[in-house]
């Protein structure tokens, strides 16, 4: 029972890690939306909550063996947002599509908001067990 409720807590907690760092990427996006040059990015959420949940996605990870070495980047779990494609670039080479990030950024925001929600309530049911006792 306890590693069950471990592993369900730690689910709950990698996919609003993840999701708290793709709200970042989208508003650096729409935060971008004028800056010429400026590539709009996003992370490919399912693929690095199983990466985080330890499934093999078939990426290799990066180690630094010395202090000179540059660090991998990654946001939330070590998570990488990759350069979204653009349907239609700006003659500036800005890749930012303002429908889609508004569109992209409100449903990474109900997400959110809903695993928030179970995440509570699943708190709820642990205090209930403890309590009836």
């Amino acid at each position: 029972m306890v590693t069950g409720t471990n592993s369900e807590f730690k689910f709950m907690e990698d996919a609003l890690s993840l999701r708290a760092y793709r709200q970042q990427v989208l508003a650096s996006n729409i935060a971008n939306a004028d800056t010429p040059s400026y590539k709009a990015r996003d992370i490919d959420f399912a693929k690095e909550l199983q990466r985080a949940q330890g499934v093999q996605t078939g990426r290799l990870g990066l180690s630094a063996t010395s202090s000179g070495h540059i660090q991998p980047l990654g946001g939330a779990l070590g998570a990488q947002a990759l350069y979204r494609s653009a349907a239609q670039p700006s003659i500036d080479g800005n890749t930012v599509d303002m429908d889609a990030e508004r569109a992209q950024f409100a449903d990474n925001a109900i997400h959110y908001e809903f695993m928030v929600e179970m995440l509570r309530n699943k708190y709820k049911d642990v205090l209930t067990a403890v309590q009836s006792q």
